[in-house]
């Protein structure tokens, strides 16, 4: 479809006829998409029915961002909906904004608008600026749809034109994929990691969304870097400035627990205890595994394992915990024999610093009967070992 075609079919799904549409096919079965179309196209525009079922397929992979409530209400492009922010960690960061007492962000490569909105429902003014006519037309239509146009302007322009002197922050979400897929090099971000540097610095306070696996030596000098998880996935980093130069701090969601680094030196290598624990994603991007081993008074069972042991169960918010009953080398035989005089019919297996994939072990040892267990798959100490025990729910369950 040509760019014109494009704002065409867009401008169209937002009249009446395109509403009504949208409205029928909330709820549609992708798998019955042909016969939907052949039906409504009997009574409405092909063009207009072929945008409608495309904006439909967007909003229901768009529910696992935003939520249902809104998702339903919002206009997506493909890349939108891949690029932008999980509304849970967009509120978060919103939220740290309206701490540092910002009252207005120039949000630059804004997209169709997800960050935007959680700044706004954050009560802070936002410029919302993407070079793309028809993203930036998405977003003016959820600042719309959500009630947000009194706090939210959208520009379409090249954000390397935009002055942002007037605001209080600048916030910047570079794009991260290209023709051929993710891009890893900061520098071959659009706009390029060191433009986005440039301008974070000139403004009082902003914030720089990066991806998780930034090396830490490419955080710029002065700036704090947060690494962000969401029910255990590492979903961003964020670099800070303006505020806590130089600090590394890992939080996790829906919780909000977050973990500061002290420089702390790496943890020990001490035998397996009790108890094991396996850092939350983000603390271990973070480099805090140490923080965490301290908290726990433990250690590590491998020297380049971010497994921590400890003998003691001390609840924590920032790593699972498993109570450790078998420490095996690592023996598939022994494996199967133990499973099946324990009656073991639910397996899970997990692994760090183990080539082994855990359906190829559970292909093997065929688990059979009433009963559960964890395998952790990995290094002690150098020798490739199995640990097999059970979670540790909060609160001490297991």
């Amino acid at each position: 479809m040509g760019r014109v075609t494009d704002l065409a079919s867009f401008a169209a799904l937002l009249a009446p006829e395109g509403q009504t549409l949208l409205a029928a096919l909330r709820d549609y079965d992708p798998a019955r998409e042909l016969a939907v179309a052949s039906r409504l196209r009997r009574d409405h525009p092909a063009e207009l029915v072929t945008a409608a079922l495309g904006q439909a397929r967007l909003r229901q992979r768009a529910v696992a961002k935003f939520g249902a409530e809104d998702a339903y209400r919002m206009y997506f492009t493909p890349n939108g909906v891949e690029q932008s922010t999980r509304a849970s960690v967009g509120a978060y960061r919103a939220g740290r904004m309206k701490a540092l007492g910002v009252g207005s962000v120039a949000d630059l490569c804004s997209g169709i608008g997800g960050d935007a909105i959680a700044l706004a429902r954050a009560g802070i003014s936002v410029l919302a600026v993407d070079r793309d006519p028809l993203t930036a037309e998405a977003a003016r239509a959820n600042a719309e749809a959500l009630g947000l146009s009194g706090l939210i302007e959208v520009r379409c322009a090249d954000v390397t034109e935009i002055d942002t002197s007037p605001y209080d922050a600048v916030f910047v979400d570079p794009a991260r994929r290209g023709g051929r897929g993710r891009i890893f090099d900061p520098e071959a971000y659009s706009p390029p990691l060191s433009w986005a540097v440039e301008a974070a610095r000139k403004a009082p306070h902003a914030a720089l969304k990066v991806a998780p696996g930034i090396p830490h030596e490419a955080v710029p000098a002065g700036a704090g870097a947060e690494w962000i998880s969401d029910g255990g996935d590492v979903k961003e980093a964020v670099l800070w400035f303006g505020a806590e130069p130089g600090a590394r701090r890992a939080t996790l969601l829906p919780s909000g627990a977050t973990l500061a680094g002290r420089g702390l030196p790496d943890p020990a290598v001490r035998p397996v205890g009790r108890y094991l624990y396996e850092p939350d994603g983000a603390v271990i991007r973070a480099h805090l595994v140490a923080e965490v081993a301290e908290e726990l008074d433990g250690g590590l069972v491998d020297g380049t394992i971010a497994y921590v042991t400890s003998d003691a169960l001390v609840p924590t918010p920032y790593a699972a915990s498993y109570e450790i009953t078998d420490e095996l080398p690592f023996n598939l035989k022994k494996l199967k024999a133990l499973l099946r005089e324990r009656e073991v019919g639910t397996l899970t297996v997990k692994k760090r610093g183990s080539a082994v994939e855990p359906e190829e072990i559970r292909r093997k040892v065929k688990p059979k009967g009433p009963n559960a267990a964890t395998v952790l798959l990995t290094r002690v100490a150098g020798a490739p070992t199995m640990l097999i025990g059970r979670p540790v729910r909060a609160g001490g369950e297991r």
